[in-house]
């Protein structure tokens, strides 16, 4: 009985010196795992500021280009320079899209092609490469808005940020533009 006793007891710390190594590397791995996930994360966050602020310039950009262009706001710059200004912002904004497409899943990136394609319409009217009028300017930033208000709500989802913004609430608040300044305005612009 003594040598059964002392086999069982090499068993048992055998076991408990397997179990105790094999939980530990499972523990490590998942650490491992939660790290590279966070890390991901962290980018793919960085990514989508970096993205968003891209579009944001862009658009900032072609406001001032219009309305110097269309004489709503009279400024000191020129308008080749705010032009030049708005051809910057969208290199930023395009760099800005291939790393999102580096690190994106295709929902975040179905999203980024809509807004880039909101962006662009408001670019190329405010460039004067389409013709429109101040109503239809109105009607891209929405456009715009709304696409924006979509990526948004897909990244979240891709970061797992729980909860959304982009109901009625949100959506309620509107446009941030100017009111017209007459009914001439919602004519064709000055060319």
């Amino acid at each position: 009985m003594d040598t059964i006793t002392q086999l069982v007891t090499i068993a048992a710390v055998v076991l408990g010196a397997l179990t105790t190594y094999v939980t530990n590397q499972l523990m490590e791995r998942s650490r491992r795992k939660d790290g590279l996930r966070v890390r991901w994360d962290e980018k793919k966050l960085d990514t989508y500021v970096e993205y968003v602020g891209g579009v944001r310039s862009c658009v900032y950009a072609a406001v001032l280009a219009y309305e110097v262009t269309h004489d709503i706001r009279a400024m000191p710059r020129t308008e080749h320079e705010l032009l030049m200004d708005l051809t910057e912002a969208e290199g930023r904004r395009a760099l800005a899209f291939e790393r999102l497409m580096m690190l994106a899943g295709d929902d975040v990136i179905e999203a980024a092609h809509a807004v880039n394609t909101a962006t662009l319409a408001i670019d190329w009217q405010a460039r004067r490469l389409v013709e429109g009028t101040l109503a239809d300017w109105r009607a891209l930033h929405s456009e715009f808005f709304r696409a924006v208000n979509v990526f948004h709500e897909v990244a979240r989802a891709d970061l797992g940020v729980r909860g959304g913004f982009a109901g009625d609430q949100h959506s309620a608040r509107g446009l941030i533009l100017p009111a017209t300044r007459s009914s001439e305005e919602t004519e064709q612009p000055r060319q």
